[in-house]
């Protein structure tokens, strides 16, 4: 089903197929002098979603919400559910100190409002099954897009993702604390009205509370042109952390374990996305923040303290 036809099923008709706004999925955003909102792809359980998401609008948290419309909203089109949210105006996160420290606040209040279960029948992260040979095949993939792109990796990398293999089962059975949240917390999702509003919570995950986190160090300027070309610096990160303890106390448990818990989020969101997008290497940007993620993972300078 093309576009024309998606934006039809929510009573919106355009003359010319239209285009989407981010190029890794569909998203078409459709402006009038009566609406300006967006159509996109969102997750299979989109009821729960929406059910979660609505609570965190409710409680004061800047996400977006579906707009009321003539038909459902979210509805499934030929298997796949889409929603219309409103369009946020604002501007993009570049990086500034008061942005980072906003968005860790906004990421400890969306936690805060967490259930202790998984209350919104959220799906449930459960990825514990990386093996030597993913991480080789990885690795393999890994040295040749760097030396493609003239660009040095230590072998060394092997041995440390080897050592997450070897984590896994432990961090599965530690017990650490849950949250329903919106996962995929990155810059390119927020925009600043001032302040952070999140227009991607489509992700949304029943997942250990320290995973999150560590997403937000690994890949917050992820693909983000006004965004650094780094992670974090420690500084940076104490501010996001700053942030984000306006609302959150973390356990002696999660302190004890995030340097574990950094090294799976790497195995699982970084290591896939450095062996399989050979072109991101030919990206400075990206090439630059590749080699931050590398470094970070010996850097225990990174604390939860």
């Amino acid at each position: 089903m093309n576009g024309k036809e998606i934006l039809s099923k929510f009573g919106f008709e355009v003359k010319e197929e239209p285009i989407s706004i981010y190029p890794f999925s569909p998203v078409f955003r459709v402006k009038n002098s009566d609406y300006d909102v967006v159509v996109k792809r969102t997750q299979d359980r989109a009821d729960n979603l929406i059910t979660y998401t609505t609570m965190l609008n409710r409680n004061g948290v800047n996400v977006v919400i579906p707009v009321d419309l003539q038909v459902d909203n979210p509805q499934k089109i030929d298997e796949t559910s889409f929603v219309v949210y409103p369009f946020v105006e604002g501007s993009m996160y570049s990086g500034k100190r008061e942005e980072i420290f906003e968005a860790g606040k906004l990421l400890g209040h969306i936690h805060s409002l967490s259930p202790v279960s998984n209350d919104y029948n959220l799906s449930e992260y459960n990825v514990y099954d990386f093996n030597q040979q993913e991480v080789e095949e990885s690795m393999e993939a890994i040295l040749q897009h760097a030396t493609n792109a003239g660009v040095e990796i230590d072998k060394a990398l092997s041995v440390k993702l080897l050592e997450g293999v070897a984590n896994q089962e432990g961090l599965k059975h530690a017990g650490l604390p849950h949250v329903a949240t919106p996962h995929d917390y990155k810059s390119n999702n927020l925009v600043l009205t001032p302040e952070p509003f999140l227009i991607d919570p489509d992700n949304a995950t029943w997942i250990p509370r320290i995973f999150d986190l560590a997403l937000a160090l690994l890949l917050f300027h992820n693909e983000h042109k006004s965004a650094p070309n780094r992670v974090f610096t420690i500084d940076e990160w104490e501010l996001f952390l700053a942030g984000y303890k306006q609302y959150i106390t973390l356990t002696d448990k999660e302190k004890l374990l995030w340097e574990k818990a950094k090294l799976h989020v790497f195995l699982d969101e970084v290591m896939w996305l450095m062996a399989e997008y050979e072109e991101d290497w030919q990206n400075p940007s990206q090439q630059s923040l590749f080699d931050s993620l590398i470094h970070i993972l010996d850097n225990t300078d990174y604390r939860l303290e």
